[in-house]
Parts: structure tokens; sequence; C-alpha cells
């Protein structure tokens, strides 16, 4: 009998399991308890033994469920302890959850496993041996904030703002270089030092470092940097983990970076006969773990993962990790998990049919024994509201037959597609929330945008102004802020006469010229908005500015737009499309509005901003990005948006393998809905705050015809006389790409030209809204809607501001308004 050194049992002693034996493929497991239910591609992956197995898991195939009853097969078949089993995962909830079907499959015997993520199998390696790198085992973990706090710091220090630094672009730059593997003198080693901003960078770098070290603390980034340092500069320190951990087992390899990547292969790596024989000589027992050449054999690796679902690039993960698996570890055992258990086959179809145009990947089909299923249900609007309208429609027709608001999901490319959504979602008293984001209007670039409008129209809004003054950054601190206000006060003046005032105050030439400057720009606002003389004459707001001009202007002179498009932080060029939102919100409404004033616009933006959000004992309607929809599922999912420039996005074409990831996203949001699926884009969609005619994107013709029901709104203004969906109607492989771009193109996809006479849309959609008051309805009422014209409210439902008026309307329907803002008038 062979005894080992167990740190996880109060004992300290057990009985060695057998050694795993690279050439044996399969040993015995325990029983058919843990392998009934599973399909035999399933079964196959738990029971196979060997150095290497990639398990390539399709969207909905039950990777976790073949994760935990391996792990759960090692435990009970005595081939390992659970402390020589560390499974790896990339969120605590995905690692809790593992943990918990483990113990609920072993119950107490579970106990000893390192079931973690990434971060957290680091930080208790890198407490056990801080000393051999020169840290307290106490060392601080600083977080994103901490970070950006002491990069602050570094900034104002180097006056390196002036280069047009922040820390938000410092210490994503400097996380990039850390996932690499790439500290701040191997940085240099490739820096180009000829180049200001290099030099300047590398000494914020090198600051960095040497206040973290001071402080013995490890942002994030370096808690997996430094532990693959740790075990490549003392491989006796490695021997320890690389003896005590037999199995290793990583979730969602596709998403891994090169440290991750790193760290797998440190951990993996064999122990060679004099380390084991000096282990030996510690009396740290190896016997029973050594093969004949007297090395302890590299662990077992088990990765699972899809490289259709690789869609974390811009984090830093590397597709190839996973795409080049058999080519790191030769003889690695591949298992292809085909069976989904989630959508039905018309949707799996689809995300097969489009996922098959990717090269580079293991090819395998995801089918179902559950069935064809509801068709996709395609549509095309005219606008972005009229694709909301569309939504919010079917949402309402899915919740009457049973289906839960929380059951359902809005997924998007861009946070900038929320707005017109959002209104819509309010006006139709539909309860939402935005998952992973911001409301529009909550967003802090639309609230500083909205602050500039405000103070033109309100010139006494002191909170406005003080929330413009440095936004974008003049070199305006807060002290300067206080003399303004102080000066104010004393001198019965409001803040924005105080800022015209500037130049008593004494503040310096280069902080006055920039309230001067302020100050001048918000006037010449003003002045754009005063009728002319005509129009003041007859009572009206001709020959005045329209609100969208004036928002432009704003924009421009106070280099807000052009300080987010031309930061280093990568979340600013999001920014800046939301800004643009707001620009394109502001033409929609000059064209809806003829006439209409900044305080009209101002009055319409508050009343949606603040309508409360609606409660349902059904829960809420989730809307979020592509991105954070990794990893979810729902019953019914709206995939918004399919056009060119926005899926794929026009940013993915100047980038290598750009598209191919564009492709993946729109496969993952496919493959999310369980059992409908509808897929929409728009005819003319606002895009850099101008409305565009806006091209049906190229992964619409790679879905086999036949699996969606096309349908579009009313009318003739379509392509072909409206003999065919608008999004097929370009020709399929047509020069070019799947799309021609050449000027006949755009031409026949005009929204305005038709081969047959023009007829307006029945639904065209506007984002109108109106203040009601006290406005009351009863069911019997007859009342005109600005869009949907008249119909007769059936019911009224919910108290206060949130009463809803259920109404039947003559041509466009049934539809729910939240009385308090709909564009309604009772007859």
């Amino acid at each position: 009998m062979t005894l080992i050194l167990d740190p996880d049992d109060p004992a300290g002693w057990r009985e060695a399991p057998p050694a795993v034996d690279a050439g044996n493929d399969r040993a015995g497991t325990g029983g058919s308890r843990l392998t009934d239910g599973l399909n035999p591609e399933q079964r196959e992956a738990v029971e196979y033994r060997g150095p290497a197995l990639l398990i390539v898991a399709g969207a909905g195939s039950g990777k976790t469920r073949v994760l935990t009853h391996r792990i759960a097969s090692l435990i009970e078949s005595r081939e390992a302890w659970p402390s020589q089993i560390l499974a790896i995962t990339f969120t605590n909830k995905a690692a809790a959850e593992m943990r918990e079907r483990v113990q609920a499959l072993l119950g107490e015997s579970a106990s000893g496993m390192w079931i973690s993520t990434f971060h957290s199998a680091c930080v208790r390696i890198l407490r056990r041996e801080a000393e051999s790198i020169g840290l307290s085992s106490t060392f601080t973990i600083y977080d994103s904030a901490d970070q950006r706090t002491i990069l602050k710091r570094i900034i104002k220090e180097l006056d390196a703002d002036t280069m047009g630094f922040t820390p938000a672009s410092a210490q994503a730059k400097i996380s990039k270089l850390k996932n690499e593997l790439a500290d701040a003198e191997t940085h240099a080693r490739n820096a180009n030092m000829n180049d200001p901003q290099e030099v300047m960078f590398l000494e914020i770098f090198r600051q960095y470092t040497r206040r973290l070290r001071a402080a013995s603390a490890l942002d994030f980034d370096d808690l997996i940097a430094e532990t693959v340092y740790l075990f490549r500069a003392f491989p006796k320190v490695a021997a320890l983990y690389q003896r005590r951990f037999r199995h290793i087992l990583v979730d969602e390899y596709q998403d891994t970076n090169h440290a991750q990547y790193s760290l797998i292969h440190e951990l993996t790596r064999p122990v060679a006969r004099e380390i084991v024989d000096e282990l030996d000589q510690h009396g740290i027992l190896v016997r029973g773990l050594t093969d004949g050449s007297g090395a302890i054999p590299g662990a077992s690796l088990t990765v699972v993962g899809d490289s259709d679902q690789s869609i974390y690039a811009f984090r830093g993960a590397d597709i190839r990790n996973i795409s080049e698996f058999e080519r790191d570890f030769p003889g690695a055992k591949v298992v292809l998990l085909e069976q989904n258990y989630r959508s039905t086959q018309n949707i799996l179809s689809a995300a097969n049919a489009v996922i098959s145009n990717n090269f580079d990947r293991k090819e395998k089909k995801l089918w179902t024994a559950d069935g064809d299923g509801d068709q996709i249900v395609g549509y095309t609007g005219y606008t972005a509201h009229d694709e909301a309208q569309f939504i919010a429609d079917e949402i309402e027709s899915l919740h009457r037959a049973g289906v839960a608001y929380r059951d359902i999901a809005v997924f998007y490319r861009t946070n900038a597609q929320t707005r017109a959504l959002e209104e819509i979602f309010v006006r139709s008293a539909l309860p939402y929330r935005v998952v992973g984001g911001t409301k529009f209007y909550e967003r802090a670039e639309i609230k500083d945008a909205m602050a500039y409008l405000i103070a033109v129209a309100n010139p006494v809004d002191e909170l406005a102004l003080r929330r413009i003054l440095n936004t974008p950054k003049r070199g305006i601190g807060p002290a300067t802020e206080t003399a303004l206000a102080t000066f104010a006060e004393q001198n019965e003046l409001t803040f924005r006469q105080a800022m015209r005032a500037a130049d008593g105050l004494g503040l310096g030439p280069k902080v006055t010229g920039a309230i001067s400057a302020l100050a001048n720009v918000l006037d010449e606002a003003a002045a754009m908005l005063v009728p002319s003389a005509e129009g003041l004459e007859a009572g009206t707001n001709a020959g005045a500015a329209k609100v969208s001009d004036v928002l432009v202007f704003l924009m421009e002179r106070s280099g807000l737009l052009d300080a987010l498009r031309n930061s280093r932080d990568p979340q600013d060029e999001t920014r800046a499309e939301n800004v643009e939102e707001l620009v394109a919100q502001t033409r929609d409404f000059d064209r809806e509005n003829p006439g209409a004033t900044l305080v009209d616009f101002l009055t319409q933006v508050s009343l949606v901003a603040a309508a409360d959000e609606l409660d349902d004992a059904s829960g809420t309607v989730s809307l979020m990005t592509l991105h954070t929809a990794k990893g979810l599922e729902y019953h019914a999912v709206f995939l918004t948006g399919i056009e060119e420039g926005l899926l794929p996005h026009q940013m993915s074409a100047s980038e290598p393998g750009g598209p191919a990831e564009e492709r993946r996203l729109f496969y993952v949001g496919i493959t999310r809905a369980r059992k409908r699926l509808y897929l929409s884009l728009a005819m003319s969609r606002a895009q850099f705050g101008e409305v565009a005619v806006a091209m049906p994107s190229r992964y619409l013709q790679e879905i086999p015809e036949g699996l969606i029901d096309w349908r579009q709104s009313p009318g003739m203004a379509t392509s072909r006389g409206g003999t065919q969906p608008r999004a097929l109607n370009a020709r399929r492989g047509a020069p070019g790409g799947a799309w021609g771009t050449r000027d006949r193109d755009l031409e026949r996809f005009s929204v305005t030209r038709s081969d047959k006479p023009k007829t307006e849309w029945a639904n065209r959609v506007t984002g109108t809204v109106r203040d009601n008051g006290d406005l009351t309805l009863a069911a019997g009422d007859r009342i005109r809607h600005t869009d949907f014209g008249e119909g007769k409210v059936t019911q009224v439902t919910g108290e206060g501001t949130k009463r809803i008026a259920h109404v039947s309307f003559d041509s466009a329907g049934q539809k729910k308004l939240l009385i308090k803002i709909a564009p309604i008038e009772k007859l």
C-alpha cells in the first residue's frame, strides 16, 4: 500500500489511487449511476481516460452535466482524491454551480476539490508561495477602481493627460500587456522610444508597477501572470502543484487568453526525475505517482469549449487555444457534443447554416430530438421605431399566450440601439430592464449632452452648468467651480452670468479663457434658437434653428464628441455612438414635430426618462447586447438590427478575423432561443447621427429559405414591387461580397424607389410621447393615437402614473398604452 500526503485531509495521509495511465484509454467508472441518462457522446466524454481530452460542446449540449459527471466519476471510482482535482471556470457563479452539482452526486466525499475561477485558484497558490516572489502573504488585491485611482495620480503627476492619457486608457493597455505576460521591462525592449506617446506610457507602466509592489499589492491581471512567473522561475514550487493536481478540467476554453493558456501548460508539465528525487528527500511522498522513468507524468487535461462561441477577442481571448488544441497536445481525444437540449430544429438549422461559413473550426452540426418547432419570424421595419413597435406587439402577443416576460429577451449589437426600443417599450407599458448596462437616458455621456441643451434652454440651471463646466476636460477644477459660485452669490449673479464675467475673478489666463469660451458657445447656441423677425411677429418659431442643429453645434464646438472619438479608452467608442444616437433622435424629433422648440424636445425626453418602472408578476423583458447574452437562454429571443454596419459591426471590417467573430456573435444570439426566434431589421437606420438607408446583413443570406417566415411593414415601399422579403432582395453571391454596395444597389434598396406607385406604410411608427396630465379613460372610451389612428379602450389596469389602457384599434389591432405619456386624445 502506498501513502501520499494530502494537504486537505485532516490526517494528512491517504492511500494513493493508481497513477493515470496515459496509454489506457478507458477505466472503470462509478458504474451506471453516473452515466444513466447521458447520450453516447456525453458518456464517452465522462468515461474516457487519457492525457488530454477536448470536449467540443455545442450550445445547449449539456456541457456542465458532462463536466460534473466526469469529476464525480473520477472520485467515485477512486482514480483520484478530490484534492487531486482542479476544475477551472470563468465566473464565481459557474464555479458554485459546478461544486453544488458534484456534491449532489457524491455528498460529503466531494469535499477538498478545487473548483474555482482562474483568479481564485491563483490567489490560493500565491498566498501560500508569496515569499518566493518577494510578496507578503497578506498582499492586497486591487480592483478596477483602485487601479484607476493609482493611474489617475500617476497621470496627473506626469502631466500625461496633456498627451491624451486617461486612467481608463492606460488601464486597458496595461491589462492587455499583462494578459500577454509582458511586464514594463519586456514591453520596453519592443517599444518605439522615438515615439513620445510610447515613452510616456512606459513611464506610467513602470510607476504603476512600482507603486503596486511598494504596497504589496497585485491587480487582477497580476494574479495569473505572477503565478505563471512563479512556476517558471521556481520549478520546485511548480512541482508541488504539478504533483498535486492530477486531473485538470477547464470550462469555456475558447475564452482563455495567453496568460491563462500558459498557466494551464505549466500545471500540466511532467515533473522531472531529479525534482521528484528532491521532493522525496524532503519527505514529500511521490511514490505511486511516478512512471517507469522515475518522473511524474503530466496531469490529465480536459478542456470544454466551442470555437463557434469565441466572441471575446476584444478582451484578449485567443481562439487558437482551442482550434489548435490537438497540435498542442498530440494524441488528444476529441469528443463532439452535437445533441442540443435547448432549441428547436429550425433554430438549430439556421445556426448551423450561418456558422458553417466560418473556416478554421471543428465541423459539427447541432441537432435535437424535440422536433422542428415554429418557423423563425423575420421582420423588416421602416425605421428603428417601427422595428421596436413590432417587437413590443409580438412580446404582448407571446405574453397573452402565456409566456412570462422574464422568459423573453431582446438582443442588439450596440448599446445605442436601446434608445428606440426603450421609447416604444415605455409608451407600450412593457416592463423591461437593461441587463449589464444602463438605461439610455441614465448614461453619463447622454446626461452630459442633455446638460448642454438644458444650459442653453434654461440659463439659470446651475446644476446643468456645473455638469458641463469641465466636460470634456478644460482644466477647470473644483476650486475654480467654487470660486465661480461664490462670486455669483456675492454679486447676486446667476452662475451663467458669473461665467461671462470670469475675467474679473483673477483665475489666470488659461482657466479664464476656458470659462469664457464655454460661455460664448452657450450664448451662440441660445442665439440660434431665436425665431426670425417674421416668426416673432407671427408668434411662431419660424427662423429658429432646429433642435438637431443646435445639438450638433454644441457637440462640435464644446469638443465633447471629439474627446470621446479620440480617446484611447475602448469604452469611449461606445459612448460616442450613444451621443450620435441622441443626435439622430433630435433629427427624428425635428422631422416629426415641425416648428417644435428645444423646450418641447427636453419635455418629451424627460417624460420618457421619468416614466416609472412597471411591475409585473411575470418579471421583466431583458434587453442586452449580444456579448452579454453569452451563456443565457430564453423561451423567445428577438435579434434586432441585423444590418450591415451593425452586425457585422463596421469596426470589424478592418480587424483580422473580424467578420468571422461577428458571425460567431450572431450564432451565439440565435442559439440562446429555446422555442421562438425573431430576426428584425429596419430599412433606414441612424448611423453617426445621420439617417441612412440600411443594408440587410450578409448573414441573413446564409440562412436557408423556408426556415424564416418573413413579415414586413404593409405598403409598397420595398424593392421588386413587394414580391419578396426585402431582407433577401440582394442577389446571392453578388460581386463585392454577399451584398454589393455600388450605387445601383443602394438605389435598389432605396425606401423611396419602387417599380409600382409608392404607397405610405400603414404603421410607420414615431417615438412621440405626450404629457396627458390627469387624463382618465374607461372601458368603452374611443381614442385617437398619433400612429395607430382610432380605437376603443377595452380595459384599464394599474394605478396612478402606472395606469395602462388596453386598446383595440380599428386598423392596428390590440395595443397596450401607458396613459400618462401615450400620444393619444379622448374622442
